[in-house]
């Protein structure tokens, strides 16, 4: 039998009943695998077990979006990968959503089961792996500060009472310079968000035309700061034509480096805060990491 290891964040998602590791388990058991599952104990532990398995034929994370970025944060840094995917568990569920799965946390392992294995373009903040998406600025602080039993008991409704708070308070423009494909640009921003997904921050078709394995990703710069500027962009983003909103810098690039004045930027990482102390951050990409998921969706997202 094939070896697979599930690794379960028991932080994510609402009203769940653990006994779906038995049901998923036996359901591993009928496509012959030999499943074995791991309880991560803190933020970072993910992390630290992919990197320290010694093999599997598919390792299988049920949490949230920060829980398949710790996975593929330990993955990257294994001297040989491995096979990896994810059963969303969390309260916005973006990538799950995005590559195809439902609600129903059995029915999305029978997916993944009789789904297919792709290569996929992972992004890298200084060396920190994303899958979908991280920034900085207006709303980028949402996803970590929104407090964790409110998630638990209330789900999406937590980041939305959040996001209204965060929409109160003074917007502050950051002041830095950017390089896309050799050409530079300066000036103060509010957001940043630099992306490898066609849903974010529970919008669907964020951006049409995304595809996760064209070696590119895309990135907005936006320096507004008015509230109306701000609701009038929520419009837009109803309307699927963001990179026509005044105020807003479109970029799709393989190649981005940001020096900001001050170092005082705190960044969001697929939903988790990172504080790196620096000034200057580089992002690339990494092509072709094997992520194993639903048939659904990969005509759309994928070139090949």
């Amino acid at each position: 039998m094939k070896k697979c290891i599930i690794i379960y964040n028991p932080n994510s998602g609402k009203n769940v009943k653990e006994d779906f590791l038995t049901k998923a388990s036996n359901l591993l058991i009928e496509h012959d695998y030999d499943p074995e599952i791991i309880f991560s104990k803190y933020r970072g532990h993910i992390t630290q077990i992919v990197k320290d398995l010694s093999y599997a034929d598919l390792v299988i994370t049920v949490g949230g979006d920060g829980t398949f970025n710790e996975a593929m944060t330990g993955n990257l840094k294994r001297k040989k990968s491995l096979l990896l995917a994810h059963i969303p568990l969390g309260t916005t569920n973006d990538i799950g959503v995005m590559f195809g799965y439902g609600k129903d946390v059995i029915d999305n392992f029978r997916l993944l089961l009789d789904g297919e294995i792709k290569g996929m373009d992972i992004c890298l903040v200084n060396d920190k792996p994303f899958v979908y998406v991280a920034g900085f600025g207006k709303f980028m602080n949402v996803p970590y500060d929104t407090n964790r039993n409110l998630k638990k008991k209330l789900g999406y409704l937590a980041y939305l009472i959040e996001g209204i708070k965060e929409f109160k308070n003074v917007t502050k423009l950051h002041e830095l310079t950017y390089t896309i494909d050799n050409e530079k640009y300066h000036g103060l921003y509010s957001f940043v968000a630099i992306s490898n997904a066609n849903r974010i921050a529970g919008i669907n078709n964020f951006y049409s035309d995304v595809k996760l394995d064209d070696g590119k990703f895309e990135v907005i710069f936006c320096n507004l700061t008015r509230k109306k500027d701000i609701i009038k962009t929520l419009y837009y983003l109803s309307m699927n034509d963001i990179t026509k909103v005044p105020g807003f810098y479109f970029h799709r690039t393989d190649n981005l480096k940001i020096s900001f004045k001050k170092k005082d930027v705190t960044w969001c990482v697929d939903g988790e805060k990172l504080e790196e102390g620096t000034s200057e951050y580089k992002i690339m990409v990494v092509p072709n990491v094997q992520i194993m998921m639903p048939s659904k969706n990969t005509h759309k997202l994928f070139t090949k």
